[in-house]
């Protein structure tokens, strides 16, 4: 550091505040000037020790002048818009705010040494004074474009404050400032979250406590004595600071003359003589207490002090005056123990921890000159607070380097947010380009539904041969099977209609072992005929013969409801025999070889469309069935004149629309990331589904891993340690989204997500983990919105309406789990489907239900076909 001390002429602190920050800045260009760095552009900090309200890092307004200052027209006033006025009538260009343009560089960010001037105004000591300091610190930021003389006031603190920062400078766990000096005062780090002046729950904030009023409102009248009431009543602000007034250097000396006064008025000190000097207030200053108190000499400096008063103290009074000076310097090093203490528990029961390791940085002549006064301040912490080992550092030159090391937090933040946000603005969708979505979707929906562009679209459009949703009147008794997985399930679906309507399900989850999911064909479905056959013998039925929807979520072609061509096992299944043939021929000959009992497979359905089916028998006007879960996938009611691949002109048929492979042709690769691409790469099917990797529950945990790890090799995150659970695969499960996205979730929980998971943050790493979940999770729930705005304005062109009313049957874990995203994606929809009404209906057990309600409209027409 270098600094420049300049003198405020008695003049200037009593007249206008105009002059006064005109004579500040004519200081600070002198120094500028004398250390040639005019043409540098240099962030400042202000260390202004005066009672401020602070609504921003750097803006303060002024209270109220202390310490003899009394400029007009400052009280009120932001005192850093005054500086900067005063700065520009000079000619010297400043700018507001914390990021700077051109701060941070295209590429990686590059290390740089940054020079930052603090400017002091206001010392606690000397107030006639304010220093100009220039900071020389190492900054990770790239050069701004250089100007004639530019001055950014990034930050206006309290000496407090830059005591705190100083010190945590050179120690992390530093979050907490005490000044014990002429005044005292401390600042620590709060929870944003119990902070009601400010907005926002997040990360923490020093605050400054302005300590020196506690006991304002009576609460230590109880240990207050006769002398701390003399005193209060002879200063310049009576009932003010009483706090202040029984610990800090200003008073301390007072307390022990006054004591002294009554000892020798009652006979108990020098004989009872009393002299001018020992009335006279402030005759007896604090740095005699100090000196008296000293190990050595401080009988022969009592001796000295006391004989310069106008006494002629015995070897006694000398002692006497050692003890009342121990009392009053205890009394004070105590009562500042005991508030610390509350200061630290506090932070204790914030972090939730069992001991907590934390660090003091102190300043103030008190502190350091007393030749006990630190050893008792510190016995007295330990003693309240056993369970936390507790650290002090005095500060150097807190105040200037303090503000400085303010500055320079400021700016490495707003660096660092700046270049965050430049590489999460590609995850950040406009409007236009949800439009773009929405029209590139419905240019292949209708490639997929055209018999000649089939073979080259990506969103296939399957016909599913499930013509018609539930109307109300089926009835009757239905079994469905539900198989997409290690697990299945066998469920008996009681579905009655008129006054007793409604839908009762009993059903039984089933293992497959692996040995038959890759096993033969025969193995696989005799298994299944198994289960079913225990299932009923379980509900008391065997022997009965029902109609059965079979959920088969599986690839497949369909050219009939009850026909299911598969086309290549997934999640795991390999039964031989099975691929290129028909699933319900498949079940019908295993049931058939087991001769206990028949059943007649109506219906082979995706799991879309089960879910659709289950949300149409509960709303008339569910046309359009949606997952978003591991996958995504989407299936609607399409005219029948528009499916050029089934043979009819009459009616309309779902559609299967399989979107998850929308993209895979490149129409989405303008939107792609570089996290979608490194995704993609590593992924099972590199080049498919890419749609579905922007948006699923399966995907979107590895896209925010890669993002964590991007950035923190750019060391913007985890202060750049990258850990090796980071660099795992599928580490980062969506689920983990979901929770930390809940809004009634603290960061103390969001850190014990990223502890779990081998992650050490700090409290601003959580809130960065925090935006990165939020930004992913958003773009899927739009993408997802734009996919569907596309389906529903395609059925209200479809039937020539100017306003549609459609429900959307939804079903899958990050809709129905993310705290967000299904709220996003509604307003999505409603954004760019402005002429639909759309509603969104949550399945319940879509797959086995739906199933079963395919297979009771399939009953239903064909009962009617053959009346």
């Amino acid at each position: 550091m270098e600094n420049q001390i300049y003198a405020i002429p008695e003049e200037l602190m009593r007249g206008s505040g105009m002059q006064l920050f005109d004579h500040i800045a004519e200081c600070l260009a002198n120094f500028m000037e004398k250390l040639k760095i005019k043409d540098k552009k240099l962030p400042l900090g202000f260390t202004f020790s005066f009672p401020c309200h602070q609504t921003k890092l750097d803006e303060s307004i002024l209270v109220t002048w202390t310490k003899g200052f009394k400029c007009s027209s400052v009280e009120g006033k932001d005192v850093v818009s005054l500086l900067r006025k005063s700065i520009k009538k000079r000619g010297v260009r400043g700018w507001a705010g914390l990021s700077p343009p051109g701060v941070v560089g295209q590429g990686p960010v590059v290390p740089r040494v940054r020079t930052l001037a603090a400017l002091h105004l206001g010392s606690p000591v000397t107030a006639e004074t304010f220093r100009s300091v220039l900071a020389t610190l190492t900054q990770s930021l790239s050069s701004p474009p250089s100007q004639d003389f530019d001055i950014d006031i990034v930050a206006v603190v309290n000496d407090t404050v830059g005591t705190m920062m100083t010190c945590g400078y050179d120690d992390h766990n530093c979050e907490v400032g005490l000044i014990v000096g002429t005044g005292t005062n401390a600042c620590y780090m709060e929870e944003m979250r119990h902070i009601d002046l400010v907005e926002g729950d997040e990360g923490r904030m020093c605050i400054n406590m302005e300590w020196g009023a506690f006991g304002d409102d009576g609460v230590l009248n109880d240990i207050r004595t006769e002398f701390d009431h003399e005193i209060d009543m002879g200063s310049l602000n009576p009932g003010k600071q009483l706090f202040e007034k029984m610990i800090s250097g200003m008073y301390m000396g007072e307390l022990v003359r006054l004591i002294l006064v009554k000892m020798a008025k009652e006979g108990l000190l020098f004989g009872g003589k009393l002299t001018p000097d020992l009335l006279t207030t402030g005759h007896f200053e604090t740095r005699f207490v100090s000196a008296i108190e000293k190990e050595k000499e401080g009988l022969q400096k009592a001796h000295e002090i006391l004989t310069k008063l106008g006494l002629e103290p015995s070897h006694e009074d000398c002692i006497a005056t050692h003890r009342i000076c121990q009392i009053v310097s205890t009394r004070s090093a105590n009562l500042c123990g005991a508030t610390l203490a509350a200061v630290l528990r506090r932070i204790k029961e914030n972090k939730g921890v069992d001991r907590l390791r934390s660090t003091v940085g102190v300043d103030g002549s008190v502190y350091k000159k007393h030749p006990h006064f630190a050893r008792r301040l510190h016995k007295t912490v330990r003693k309240l607070l056993p369970d936390c080992e507790i650290r002090f550092v005095r500060s150097e030159d807190g105040s200037g380097k303090g503000a400085a090391m303010v500055t320079a937090v400021a700016y490495r933040l707003a660096a660092q947010h700046k270049a965050r946000q430049k590489i999460l603005e590609a995850l950040k969708l406009s409007h236009d380009q949800l439009l773009e979505v929405k029209q590139r979707m419905r240019i292949e929906m209708e490639k997929g539904l055209g018999k000649e562009t089939h073979e080259e679209a990506t969103v296939k459009m399957l016909p599913t041969y499930v013509c018609s949703t539930p109307d109300g009147t089926e009835k009757g008794d239905f079994l469905a099977l539900d198989l997409g997985g290690t697990n299945f399930r066998v469920l008996l679906v009681r579905v009655r209609n008129g006054m007793r309507r409604g839908v009762e399900m009993h059903n039984k989850i089933y293992s497959i072992p692996v040995e038959i999911m890759q096993g033969t064909g025969e193995e696989l479905f005799d298994h299944i005929v198994h289960c079913i056959s225990d299932f009923l013998e379980y509900m008391g039925m065997k022997g009965v013969s029902l109609p059965l929807g079979f959920t088969f979520s599986f690839p497949c072609q369909q050219t009939n409801l009850d026909e299911g061509i598969l086309l290549k096992w997934t999640k795991g299944f390999k039964a031989t025999g099975c691929e290129g043939e028909d699933v319900v021929n498949l079940l019908k000959e295993a049931i058939h070889r087991r001769e206990e009992f028949d059943l007649d497979v109506v219906a082979v359905v995706n799991d879309t469309v089960g879910t659709m089916m289950a949300c149409g028998y509960e709303d008339p006007y569910c046309e359009v069935g949606l997952i978003v879960g591991t996958g995504s996938n989407a299936c609607y009611m399409e005219e029948m004149r528009n499916v050029e691949l089934v043979e009819g002109e009459e009616g309309r048929m779902c559609v299967n629309m399989e979107w998850g492979a929308f993209g895979d042709n490149g129409c989405l690769d303008d939107i792609r990331t570089e996290f979608d691409l490194a995704v993609d790469e590593l992924s099972l099917n590199p080049g498919k589904q890419r749609f579905e990797k922007m948006i699923s529950g399966m995907y979107l945990g590895e896209i925010v891993r890669n993002i964590l790890m991007d950035f923190t090799k750019r060391g913007l995150l985890f202060r750049g340690r990258i850990s090796e659970r980071l660099k795992t695969r599928g580490i980062f499960e969506t689920k983990f989204l979901s929770q930390i996205e809940s809004d009634c979730l603290a960061l103390l929980q969001v850190r014990s997500i990223l502890q779990h998971l081998g992650l050490e943050s700090t409290c601003d790493d959580s809130i960065i983990v925090k935006e990165v979940c939020a930004v992913v999770a958003r773009r899927a729930a739009q993408l997802c919105g734009a996919g569907m705005a596309a389906v529903v304005d395609k059925i209200r062109e479809n039937r020539g309406l100017d306003f549609l009313k459609v429900t959307v049957g939804v079903d899958g874990t990050l809709y129905k789990l993310h705290p967000h995203f299904s709220t996003i994606m509604h307003e999505t929809v409603k954004q760019l489907s402005p002429k639909c009404e759309v509603t969104f209906l949550q399945s319940e057990d879509g797959s086995g239900k739906g199933a079963a309600l395919i297979t009771a409209v399939a009953c239903r027409i064909r009962e009617a076909g053959q009346r």
